[in-house]
């Protein structure tokens, strides 16, 4: 079983940057690769980002590519969304969530989540 539990969000103005946080409880967390999600109100939850296991392939939606990075350091069970040059469309509860053993975008597929964590970006 792993435990997510998201931190780093918050209130930002239009161009400025936010990370998010995703620390994971148990010993199997660097067998699971690990996507970001978000879901803004009255919208469905949508893949942000993943990244694979040890770190090696990373993916983004298209509507942040290049403005978002994923990271992960499994020595301190933790994945990582860098985010840059915030819109106000971005404004969402950002998700993370495990997946074994491949990424995929379908959050129907992910085993476990994390509670969210609130992103606010004002115009």
């Amino acid at each position: 079983q792993v435990q997510l539990v998201e931190s780093g969000g918050g209130l930002v103005q239009a161009g400025g940057s936010l990370r998010l946080s995703c620390a994971a409880s148990g010993r199997t967390f660097s067998t699971y690769a690990m996507g970001w999600f978000r879901q803004a109100p009255g919208k469905e939850r949508e893949f942000v980002a993943g990244i694979n296991w040890n770190g090696g392939s990373t993916y983004f939606a298209d509507s942040v590519k290049g403005r978002f990075t994923i990271s992960r350091d499994n020595a301190k069970n933790t994945v990582y969304l860098q985010m840059n040059s915030l819109k106000p469309e971005d404004t969402a509860i950002y998700y993370c969530a495990a997946i074994r053993p491949l990424i995929t975008t379908d959050p129907n597929d992910y085993h476990y989540w994390g509670q969210g964590t609130q992103v606010t970006v004002s115009s």
